[in-house]
Formats: structure tokens, sequence, C-alpha cells
């Protein structure tokens, strides 16, 4: 059941991630275009897991539910391996800015998104 439901996550997940690809097309990367899609499929896979980690803390999510949410659809929706490719395609290409840009922007929001999630939703916040 644990991997059905990791299975399903992941599914709806990385057809999420297809989805917001087809909003926010990424092919400028080699003309310095920032890439979105991807940017904002880590930033609210951070947001999602910061509700996640937020509901776990309280024993509001159970085991199910993190395999569902946490490893299969944050797993299928968010990307590293396509934020590292991105920026190392920004800086083949010349655009060390865009490519500083992206890498500070993502590891600074994907933080702060979590730690405010989880903050703005704990008990003492309230």
């Amino acid at each position: 059941m644990s991997a059905l439901l990791v299975f399903l996550g992941g599914g709806v997940g990385a057809l999420s991630r297809y989805g917001i690809g087809r909003l926010f097309p990424s092919e400028g990367v080699g003309e310095g275009a920032f890439p979105w899609a991807t940017f904002l499929a880590n930033l609210l896979a951070c947001i999602i897991l910061g509700v996640a980690l937020s509901l776990v803390a309280r024993d509001q999510l159970p085991r199910g539910g993190q395999l569902l949410l946490v490893t299969g659809f944050c797993g299928g929706f968010s990307t590293f391996s396509t934020f590292a490719a991105e920026l190392v395609g920004l800086l083949q290409a010349g655009h060390a800015s865009v490519a500083l840009l992206y890498l500070g922007a993502s590891l600074f929001s994907g933080l702060v998104s979590i730690v405010a999630v989880v903050y703005l939703s704990s008990p003492a916040a309230g």
C-alpha cells in the first residue's frame, strides 16, 4: 500500500510539474531567460512541504498522507536535477548574472517559504 501511495502522489506531482512547464516554457535558458517553471515548481513544493511538516509535527498527517504528499507529490513535482541543468546551461551560455540570480532566488525563497509556513502554522503563531 505504501508504494501505491508514493506512486499515485508522484504521478500527480509529475503531471502538475508538466502543467507548470506548459504554462511557463523554459526554452530560453540558452538566451538567458529566467527558468520560471522550475523556480515556481520548486517554490510551491517547498510551501507544500512546509505545510506537511507542520501537520506532521501536530500529528495531523498520518503516515499514508506523508507518503502520498511529501514523498510522492513533492518528489514528483519538485526537480533538483532540472534546476541544476538549467543553472549549468545559463553558465555555459555566458549568462552568469541570471544564473546567480536563479541560484540565490531559488535557495532563498525555498528556505524562507518552508520556515515561514512552519512558523506561521505553529500553535505559537496563532
